[in-house]
């Protein structure tokens, strides 16, 4: 819809630029110590204009969207309707206007993964790899991104999008109904503009102090224009994050449309597969600058243990050197914890319900709907881990930026998240980016036995696992950590069934525009729908506990490679999926009424 046939209040303009004015007063009085008036934003300008300017760009940008939505004043109810203009001029990749063959689909699928693990190999240009903070380490598997790269963002900015999206959506904070065709292009669509503002809130704050730019390319830059090398550099980091994030986003949309799946599911499939293979079967050592040794052993699992077996005395594993065996990076109970996730996801992937269905004009045609235990896919942890990656990565930068460490209620404040100096890090042998403390600490990611049970069983050998807190607080932090996992699990996938047409009444509606039916019930909408009723809402809940608890479970068993419980379990699943969704689409090669059935 063009922007000059929308209907707006133009009421709105002022009341827009006093709140544009007042955030000034507060960028330019409280986080950069400046007076507002004349003389103090003259000053600001004058003496570092062009962040400032960036910075105005930005805030105008956003209350420029604020705008288009308050001041709609159409038929439809959501305000979100006054956004579509700007959303429809964003690039899309346009729907198929013909069957896409199975060949064609697995040709796309096949080269947006070869295209997504170039990317992943393309290394920000101006970026200091010596002086790097990876704020997404302990979410690394899952971001289905690489540190250092153009998407070391990875799918966080989409996945973040869909989840503020379905929040409102679900919370009814956004009055849409996805049933309804025009009010799911708007969804889709402003989720759009969403996924290019979380790409900037991502992308902007990881430039200060997390990736910085190399000397020599900021020096460069200062001789072309003197004094604003820094800025300069700063700004061709955070494009090329950008470029590489919405590279990203629209391969995930030319999956979807032309290929087979999704493509964050590829992605995260992609990375943690990579991550398994090295961390199972690699025999560089885990320091590839020494030489190999009991206390430098290979780095995969399969050649670590042959090589401390094969190197420790009987005595040796007697006194303790079993548990570094058992136990330590990519050790023994790592392997058996990854094989035995992998079997209990591959169970629950193929354990399903089967509604009967015939054909109402074909007799003896028959069918059946299969309504899978895990009928909300892992999507659920997908946005649940992401969710968790945004909280350590937001605490972390509210706890170390300078200027954002004076935000009220956010800044440097315990509560949200607690982060060690450099010494206290190397003290301590962690990572700066690992948080100590508050919410971060109680909802980061839990890898292995030897990062809870240890602890608790020896607590005098492992104390430095409980970062000066007590054992109560060490045992509620795992606690938390799995009921969050469920919790949130469970929440997420009520509201992707939601907005994805897989609940009771869209699938009634499924089923009959194919041509099928219930036998031994009346051909109409409400009768399946209160038959589906019975099943779908009590496994939807199900389906989101036990993926939720599956992910926890495979946490606190441990997994090779790094690959985190979490990573692993969507993985496999992913995988199975995916051979299943070839399969469909081999069978709607074949027989077009059950592509019908299928495409509706």
């Amino acid at each position: 819809m063009p922007e000059e046939k929308v209907p707006r209040d133009r009421r709105w303009v002022p009341v827009i630029i006093l709140f544009f004015i007042f955030t000034i007063y507060v960028y330019e009085d409280y986080l950069q110590n400046r007076v507002l008036g004349l003389n103090g934003f003259y000053n600001a300008l004058s003496s570092d204009w062009a962040t400032t300017v960036i910075f105005l760009l930005l805030i105008g940008s956003l209350y420029y969207l604020v705008y288009l939505a308050l001041s709609y004043k159409g038929e439809k109810k959501s305000r979100l309707y006054g956004l579509m203009p700007l959303a429809e001029r964003l690039p899309v990749v346009a729907k198929p206007k013909r069957h896409v063959t199975f060949k064609e689909k697995l040709f796309w699928t096949g080269l947006i993964l070869v295209i997504y693990f170039v990317m992943t190999n393309i290394y920000i240009y101006g970026l200091n790899k010596s002086n790097m903070i990876d704020v997404f380490s302990s979410f690394r598997a899952i971001m289905a991104g690489a540190q250092g790269s153009i998407v070391d963002l990875g799918i966080g900015p989409i996945v973040t999008a869909s989840i503020i999206m379905q929040l409102f959506v679900g919370a009814k904070i956004i009055n849409l109904d996805l049933s309804d065709e025009e009010d799911k292009a708007t969804y889709q669509g402003v989720q759009k503009l969403l996924v290019i503002i979380m790409i900037f809130v991502e992308a902007i704050p990881q430039v200060f102090g997390y990736l910085n730019p190399d000397p020599g390319f900021i020096t460069m830059l200062d001789n072309a224009w003197p004094n604003h090398g820094t800025f300069l550099a700063d700004t061709f980091i955070v494009l090329q994050l950008f470029f590489g994030s919405y590279i990203l986003f629209i391969m995930d949309e030319l999956v979807s449309k032309w290929g087979i799946g999704s493509g964050v599911s590829l992605f995260i499939a992609a990375g943690v597969s990579q991550q398994i293979i090295t961390g199972t079967i690699n025999w560089i050592p885990s320091t590839p600058t020494q030489p190999i040794s009991v206390m430098n052993p290979p780095s995969g699992a399969i050649p670590r243990t042959y090589y401390l077996l094969t190197h420790y005395s009987a005595s040796d594993l007697y006194n303790g050197r079993i548990e570094q065996v058992l136990f330590g990076t990519n050790g023994l109970v790592a392997l058996m914890g990854t094989i035995l996730v992998f079997l209990i996801v591959a169970w629950t992937e193929s354990t399903k319900i089967e509604l009967p269905l015939a054909h109402e004009r074909v007799r003896g045609a028959r069918g059946r709907y299969p309504i899978k235990l895990m009928y909300a896919s892992n999507i659920p942890v997908i946005l649940t881990s992401a969710l968790m990656a945004n909280i350590t990565m937001w605490s972390l930068i509210f706890w170390t930026n300078p200027s954002l460490a004076r935000v009220p209620l956010l800044g440097h404040n315990s509560w949200f998240g607690v982060y060690p100096s450099p010494s206290q890090a190397q003290a301590l042998g962690i990572q700066p980016n690992t948080p100590i403390g508050g919410l971060a600490w109680y909802l980061n990611n839990i890898n292995g036995i030897s990062e809870w049970l240890l602890p608790i069983m020896e607590p005098q050998s492992y104390q430095l696992y409980f970062f000066h807190h007590s054992m109560l607080q060490f045992i509620i932090k795992i606690l938390a950590y799995v009921f969050f996992m469920i919790g949130m699990s469970i929440l997420f996938a009520k509201f992707w069934i939601e907005t994805t047409n897989m609940n009771a009444e869209s699938v009634a509606k499924q089923i009959l525009q194919s041509g099928m039916q219930i036998p031994g019930f009346r051909r109409e909408p409400k009768v399946i729908q209160s038959i589906l009723e019975k099943y779908i809402p009590p496994i939807t809940i199900f389906s989101g506990a036990a993926v939720g608890a599956l992910a926890a479970f495979a946490g606190l068993i441990g997994t090779v490679g790094n690959a985190t419980g979490t990573g692993l379990l969507l993985t496999v699943g992913i995988v199975i999926q995916f051979y299943e969704a070839m399969g469909r689409e081999q069978l709607m090669e074949m027989h077009p009424i059950i592509r019908q059935f299928f495409e509706g």
